[in-house]
């Protein structure tokens, strides 16, 4: 069998893997967990704000909620959200990205329901730090250490190496065709530069950069469509129409390439999901190192990114897409991925966008390895790793991104997806099985919160749950060792 028809071979399983088999199961578990929960994700909406608010402090030595939080926003918002909305555009019409806003609101349910069995099932790692994550509610939560190292060995593979390889192939695709002098290795020793000092200093040096960095880009990136939309205030209403008579084929000229609203659904789905990564059992890698008083704080605020990912920064690139009218003609695929992103911001802002385009999606590609980084070390502790197996693992991924950079990656592309779906199915099977831990931690949260105190989470002989988590962490007085407690939180925290 020739590469070239294995390569084939992988992208028609994958396509339908995808399309089809994961999409399906995503949204439904999603719908599930939504009703299970109550629609969490629009009661409390203004309370995931409030706890972004209040989430910067009280960390005590290890990693506060919003550096966790930074650090699943960076790995969400990436390369996809440039490239991918625009493949979505151009195959399922401006319709998909009505049905990327649907997953969103879907999605945040799943993303509240794994990040918080993340935190209810970690463990203390050192330095005042926890690890949670999958690896660690399979183990913990369901009893089965074997799976859990099957789910650490699979995330580690996948998002620690060849989803690295494929973003910083991405990358530098991007730059050389900017440039033409400047060549693959190039971009890969200058990543190299900036990625190995940062990883090699480990989950809390990442957090650090994360924090400030994911933040400003993704506003940096939202104020950006901001203007544009200001400047075409006049066409935002016919925009918006057609994304609505797209979504449900009310317009046959509005079809992308792909044709009608079942293309507009199934595209819409597809980047979505995979975009926000909502049920992926991604997120709550970084999830579970967060020190927190109370699980469902931490559930909240991941719940939040997916909005942030999907609603704000999807929307935004498709918005600079739809009123791009020179750029984008419905069913026209002449232009597609990121390119057809940047020349619609040059449509709308001149040339002189496209080089701080090539510096956005370089900062994009570099958080999203930071973010994947975070990921995979969380399960390399997970399988006995300590502190040399911490820096070799940062020397893996570092030499990675070097390669993604150089290497021609078609089959690892569709290796990286089929992975990234498997690891997806085992996760949702998971928190599925696991769900009335999340819904009791939820209704103790609640409970609390309605007796007018801020809520510290007991998991120990707690009648709301199923049983008892693990010795020392959440403690039968509500201490977390290294967590805020009470007293320490002020006002700012309160919802």
């Amino acid at each position: 069998m020739t590469p070239t028809s294995i390569q084939d071979w992988l992208l028609r399983i994958d396509d339908w893997f995808y399309t089809y088999l994961l999409a399906a199961v995503l949204v439904a578990v999603g719908v599930y967990m939504t009703v299970r929960s109550g629609a969490v994700q629009l009661r409390h909406l203004g309370t995931m704000l409030q706890s972004i608010a209040g989430s910067r402090g009280g960390a005590h030595g290890g990693i506060s909620s919003f550096q966790a939080f930074a650090v699943g926003l960076a790995a969400r918002v990436g390369i996809g959200n440039i490239a991918g909305v625009a493949l979505a555009v151009v195959a399922g019409g401006p319709g998909a990205l009505f049905w990327m806003w649907v997953v969103a609101l879907v999605g945040m349910a799943t993303s509240f329901v794994e990040s918080t069995l993340a935190q209810i099932f970690k463990e203390r790692g050192r330095d005042f730090t926890f690890r949670g994550g999958p690896a660690y509610y399979i183990k913990n939560g369901l009893g089965s250490r074997a799976w859990g190292r099957v789910f650490a060995v699979m995330c580690i593979i996948s998002v620690g190496v060849t989803v690295v390889m494929v973003q910083t192939n991405a990358l530098a695709g991007v730059i050389t065709a900017t440039v033409s002098d400047v060549k693959p290795w190039m971009v890969g020793v200058f990543l190299v530069m900036l990625t190995g000092p940062v990883v090699l200093g480990g989950l809390k040096s990442v957090a650090r950069v994360t924090e400030w960095l994911a933040p400003i880009m993704a506003l940096i990136y939202i104020m950006a469509t901001a203007v544009v939309i200001v400047l075409n205030i006049g066409e935002l209403d016919d925009v918006l129409g057609s994304v609505f008579r797209g979504a449900f084929g009310a317009d046959q000229a509005l079809f992308g390439v792909a044709g009608g609203v079942l293309a507009a659904v199934l595209n819409g789905v597809r980047r979505g999901l995979f975009s926000n990564e909502a049920g992926l059992g991604t997120v709550p890698n970084a999830a579970g190192t967060a020190t927190v008083a109370h699980p469902v704080r931490q559930g909240l605020i991941q719940s939040f990114g997916v909005f942030i990912d999907t609603i704000l920064v999807c929307t935004a690139t498709g918005m600079l897409i739809l009123l791009a009218t020179d750029t984008y003609q419905p069913g026209n695929p002449s232009l597609e991925g990121a390119v057809l992103t940047q020349q619609a911001v040059v449509e709308h802002l001149g040339a002189w966008t496209t080089w701080p385009m090539v510096v956005l999606i370089f900062v994009l590609v570099f958080s999203t390895v930071l973010g994947c980084y975070s990921y995979a070390q969380v399960n390399v502790n997970f399988l006995g790793g300590e502190h040399r197996a911490e820096q070799l693992f940062g020397l893996v991924l570092t030499g990675a991104a070097f390669a993604g950079c150089v290497l021609s990656l078609p089959i690892v592309w569709a290796l990286t997806d089929i992975a990234l779906g498997l690891l997806g199915l085992l996760n949702l099977v998971v928190i599925v099985r696991l769900m009335p831990w999340a819904v009791g931690a939820l209704r103790d949260f609640e409970a609390q919160r309605a007796r007018g105190v801020e809520p510290v989470f007991v998991g120990h002989a707690n009648p709301l749950l199923p049983g008892d988590v693990v010795p020392g962490i959440w403690e039968a007085d509500g201490r977390q060792p290294g967590a805020r407690q009470p007293a320490d939180r002020g006002g700012a925290d309160r919802g």
